[in-house]
């Protein structure tokens, strides 16, 4: 006779059962938090549908904890955690949806056939034994086919319309698979080894651990992606995508606190008053978005761009192996060539005693001397 317990054995034991549900509850409670901490941040409405979901799944496995030492399910048990697995299942994956898309009327009217085919699948579950005219010995196999059967078509459409029109596809790819390995280890478990496969019921019960914590690093990247986005946008001009006059002003002072050889960029776009009068303000910002890309294209890694308002444009050159009057100078050649303006160009090189308030008036006057001597030219401080 072998007393010995394994860890397998106490984990499917109702003792084991109510703590591995519990812990998906502290996980999936975690998960809803953020959520809706983000839906009270940033209103958008795929984090309501992921807390509608979330709520079905605790609803659920509060359920399975309240029923851990009960031998055997009644119908209108299993039938509602089948339901509330559906349910959860399509809202999880529409809220993950419309996280990264607008919600069109053509995507509110793919949702409801979604939740109509839902319940016309549910149906099935009171109609199956009718249907097959089949014993009772075999009803508690044949009732939830339909459901079953349904959650792989559910993880195949997710992959087909879900997939390619959001970001983090990798984990959402990943969540996915869980899914599908954990429905195929549940039907093998039931429809072929009748539930008495040991293995079988252990891997299905820690399945969902996997799914939930890549959920929970998909809302926590999130979370992340949101915070980069609007660090972003406090220091970039929205329009060019450069760097605002107030992160460029403090990387010059930083860059001098540090003792580097740096030089300082100028640039005027000339004639854009008589562009923006002449051919609207759409040329004009298409014209700053061209010799904004220009400059940060010939400029590299070799310093900071930024727009320092208007039509004014400034570089940071910190690469000591790079001349400011032949960067410069690209810059002006490029934008003559490829886009319908000209630009003036001044530059000023840092000497010992100089202030960043002076490196860039230095350069200023200098950009002035080019506009008001012919324009179209590099000029440097002198």
């Amino acid at each position: 006779m072998n007393d010995t317990l394994t860890l397998s054995s106490i984990l499917l034991e109702p003792t084991g059962a109510v703590w591995m549900y519990s812990m998906l509850l502290v996980m999936i409670a975690m998960t809803m938090l953020v959520s809706i901490r983000l839906l009270f941040t940033r209103r958008k409405i795929g984090y309501f549908s992921m807390i509608v979901a979330l709520a079905l799944l605790l609803v659920q496995y509060v359920l399975l904890i309240a029923r851990a030492w009960t031998p055997e399910l009644t119908e209108d048990e299993i039938f509602a955690a089948l339901l509330l697995k559906a349910f959860a299942f399509v809202m999880l994956n529409v809220g993950i949806f419309q996280l990264y898309n607008p919600t069109r009327k053509r995507d509110i009217t793919l949702f409801l056939l979604f939740v109509i085919a839902t319940a016309a699948v549910a149906s099935t579950y009171w109609l199956a034994p009718e249907w097959l005219q089949s014993g009772d010995i075999h009803i508690h196999l044949l009732r939830p086919l339909g459901l079953e059967l349904y959650m792989f078509i559910l993880i195949f459409l997710s992959f087909i319309i879900v997939n390619p029109r959001i970001g983090q596809n990798g984990k959402y790819q990943t969540m996915l698979t869980v899914s599908f390995i954990q429905q195929t280890l549940h039907m093998a478990n039931l429809y072929i080894f009748n539930d008495s496969q040991p293995v079988l019921q252990l891997l299905e019960r820690m399945a969902p651990f996997a799914l939930h914590m890549v959920l929970f690093l998909f809302i926590f990247e999130r979370v992340i992606e949101i915070m980069q986005a609007i660090y972003t946008s406090s220091i970039t001009d929205s329009l060019t995508k450069l760097y605002n006059r107030k992160y460029f002003d403090n990387r010059l002072r930083s860059a001098l606190q540090q003792r580097h050889p740096v030089s300082v960029l100028f640039s005027d776009i000339d004639n854009f008053k008589k562009l923006n009068d002449t051919k609207g303000h759409h040329m004009g910002d298409q014209v700053l978005r061209q010799a904004a890309q220009i400059i940060m294209e010939e400029t590299g890694e070799a310093g900071t761009c930024g727009r320092y308002g208007g039509e004014e444009m400034v570089v940071l050159v910190t690469d000591p192996d790079v001349l400011p009057e032949e960067l410069a100078e690209r810059i002006r050649a490029r934008i003559e060539q490829e886009t319908i303006v000209t630009v003036s160009m001044g530059y000023s090189v840092f000497k010992k005693g100089i202030h960043a308030e002076e490196l860039i008036q230095q350069a200023d006057e200098a950009m002035y001397k080019a506009k008001t001597s012919g324009k179209n030219k590099v000029i440097g401080w002198s």
